[in-house]
Formats: structure tokens, sequence, C-alpha cells
């Protein structure tokens, strides 16, 4: 059944708001994973609780792993299994972290997805499980892998240039082929490598042997995958909808547990929103505060290593003072949607100026009209044309229900920051 159209909300007040957000996916995934191949029951304190983390812990338990609980998440690993039918939904850590320890697994395991996820890249990640001796039928989803109980692992080539996760995918079950596994990457330089640093961190705190000291190249060595207990941080590109409706309306909003050090790309929305001319500020105690007054400075900016910021920096710089480019994210085009085009379609609906380059998108700031802010499935899409509508009377998302991939409870987060009415 077609949900009706969501109507965002618009407020001429300023924001004055604390917002809790929930943990990181990527953080949430890779744990999960991490779990599932570990010598022992570990707990997942505050994981993200949403459709890509479910789809993730659904697809391990389909192998067998035992996962409970409700707001922490009990993992106890047991020898993986077919046959078994793996829900991939939208997510590409589902569909590109799962295969590589599927080939631990004995017995078929049929893969699948979303009707957008059959157009998603893997041909990448399963042309190297069948380099190191995995029998797989497919090319994309749907595929089915025919598991042995394990493969030898050794040496691969691969051409990354189009994500990072089919890195971090083969680097996760690594250490439990035979020989363990080297990855050299040979192509265009990988997009969003803090996230291949979060999964090389991530390993190394379950006791993996992890060498990325050359240019292109990563190596796991074989061995186990220790258990511990794993506290989730915030998911920090969650945040940045929020911090930037700061931007765009002026006011206060504040962050609690902002981590001093991390990992996650989302990280960067600080020097951002400061290059935009918001001011930030982290305190000791972990709250992250932005403070602005509706005033915006278009800006320069190479988003290659933090590509999925930009559905937020472009709903921002519809508002700035003057054009902003985002560069280095050609990759964009191959996730839950071809983001450059769906950007650029949907600002230029609104009567604003976008346009797309070789390797990114130009705005030019031009005063928009309400309409329909179509989201194509895609959470960031659907975040962004909540921003959108702050400043805008009249926009509406078709599909807010999209948020669900990664923040469930969006659209009452979003009321509950503007002050507004929250149904029950």
């Amino acid at each position: 059944m077609t949900q009706p159209a969501w109507p965002a909300p618009t407020t001429s007040e300023p924001v004055a708001a604390t917002v809790e957000v929930p943990g990181s996916k990527s953080i949430t995934n890779r744990a999960l994973l991490l779990a599932a191949l570990a010598d022992g029951p570990s707990v997942l304190e505050r994981p993200l609780l949403s459709r890509d983390t479910h789809l993730m812990a659904d697809a391990l338990r389909a192998m067998g792993v035992s996962i409970s609980g409700d707001a922490d998440w009990h993992v106890t690993p047991a020898p993986l299994h077919g046959p078994a039918d793996v829900a991939c939904g939208l997510a590409g850590t589902v569909m590109r972290f799962v295969p590589p320890a599927a080939v631990l697994a004995d017995g078929e395991l049929r893969f699948d997805g979303d009707p957008r996820a059959r157009e998603r890249p893997m041909g990448t990640v399963l042309g190297a499980l069948r380099a190191l001796g995995a029998d797989i039928d497919g090319d994309a989803l749907p595929f089915t892998l025919h598991g042995a109980g394990g493969i030898d692992g050794g040496d691969v080539t691969i051409d990354a240039s189009a994500s990072s996760q089919f890195v971090s995918g083969l680097l996760l079950s690594g250490a439990r082929y035979r020989n363990g596994l080297t990855v050299y990457h040979d192509g265009k330089p990988v997009p969003s490598q803090p996230h291949i640093e979060m999964t090389v961190q991530m390993l190394r705190e379950v006791g993996v042997e992890v060498s990325d000291d050359e240019p292109n190249t990563w190596h796991v060595a074989p061995g186990a995958i220790r258990a511990r207990d794993w506290v989730i941080e915030p998911d920090l590109s969650n945040a940045t909808p929020f911090l930037a409706a700061v931007a765009v309306v002026g006011g206060t909003l504040t962050v609690p547990n902002w981590p001093a050090s991390t990992t996650q790309p989302g990280d960067e929305i600080r020097s951002i929103l400061s290059a935009m001319g918001v001011h930030v500020e982290r305190h000791d105690d972990g709250r992250l505060t932005v403070t602005g007054d509706g005033t915006l400075s278009g800006v320069d900016i190479d988003m290659h290593e933090i590509g999925e910021l930009t559905p937020t920096v472009a709903a921002m710089a519809v508002f700035a003072d003057g054009p902003t480019r985002l560069r280095g994210i050609a990759h964009l085009r191959g996730h839950e949607t071809d983001r450059l085009a769906a950007l650029c379609a949907e600002i230029n609906r609104l009567g604003g100026d976008a346009e797309e380059t070789d390797d990114g998108i130009v705005i030019r700031p031009r005063p928009l009209h309400g309409g329909e802010w179509q989201a194509y499935a895609d959470h960031r899409m659907a975040t962004a044309g909540a921003v959108v509508g702050l400043r805008v009377p009249g926009v509406t998302v078709d599909d807010i229900g999209s948020t669900s991939k990664t923040l469930p409870d969006f659209p009452a987060m979003w009321a509950r920051m503007l002050g507004l009415m929250v149904s029950a």
C-alpha cells in the first residue's frame, strides 16, 4: 500500500533542541559480523535498530548464528550453514559483507534484495570470492553461493573504485580463511577510505593481525576472531540533517556523546559547517553544539572520502549566498540511487539550479517553491528533502518511510526537534 507523501515541516523559528542520535549503522553491522565469526559470545550495547541492521542480523541468523535481545544484542556464534535465503534489502553492508562470510558455511545460500539492489555493483566482490575458490552462480543480485565450509584465501586483486565496501567486506572475514587474505586494489582511488580505516581498527580490536602499510594493499593474517563486547557510537552521518537544520534556519542544537576520536566519515560535518559559517563546538563532556543564524556561505569541497554527506550538504547549499561545488563523488551514481542525478532533479524540480559534473554537482542558489521531493527509496535523499522543507513551504517527501533504513524514528525526531506535537 502506497503511503501518502509526508509534508515537510516549515519553520520561521530558530531551532533550540537536544537530539540524541542512535548508534552507527556502519559500526553496528561490522560488529555483528565480527561477533558472528568470533570464538565466543559477544554483546553489542546501544546498536542501531533499523532496517539495515535487522537485515544483517537476520542474514546471520539464517546461517545459524544466535542473536537475541532488544536494546542490546547478544550474539552467540555457531558453525555457518545452509540452505538459507539471505534478504539484503537495499543494504550495501549486507550484500557486500555477508557473502565473504558465507563462503565459510556448508550448504546453499541464496541472496536477493530490493529491485534497486539488483542494479548495484556486486561483480567485484563476487569475482574476488570466485578467484579465491568460492562457487557462486551469478554476478549480481540475485545470486547463489554454494558453501563448502571454507576457502583457502590468499591473494586477490580487485578494482574497488566503485565502493570501499568491497575491501571492507573481504577483510572482515579474511582471518577465517585458511591462508588469510591479501587484497590489492588496482584502479582509480578507493572512495570513503575512512570506512576501510574503521574496518581495520575494528579487526585489530578483536585480535586480528592486519597490515595496511603499503598503498592499496591490505593483508589479514589467518587466525581466530576474539569475542568482545562493543559499545556502539552514535551515527554521526545520521546526525547531519539535524545539524543542518540549524545551518538553514538558525538557532542552537546539541548532540550528546559525540566521540572525541572516530573513524566515522560523518565527523567531517563539523568542518563543513564551519566552512559554511556555522559555529561548531565539541565540549569536554562529549556534547557537540552548533549555532547558526541561517546565513550560509557557498563552498567548494572534495567529498570523495565523505560522499554519504553529499545530500545533506547539497540541501544546505541551496540556501547559501553563492555557488557550491561538491567534487570527487562520481561513485555516488552507484549508491541506493544515482544520488547526483537525483539531487539535481529534485533541486531543479523546486525551482533551483543544480547541475551534474563529471565527478559531482554544482549548486547555484535561487528562490525555491514548494512541490514534491522524491526520495528514490533512498534514506539520505529523504532527509535532504526534510532539510529543504524547513525554509520552503509546501515541500512534500514522497517516501519518508525510506528513512527506516538507518533512522526508523526520523519523522518523530524531526518533529520533536522543531517543538511540534508528535502523535502517539
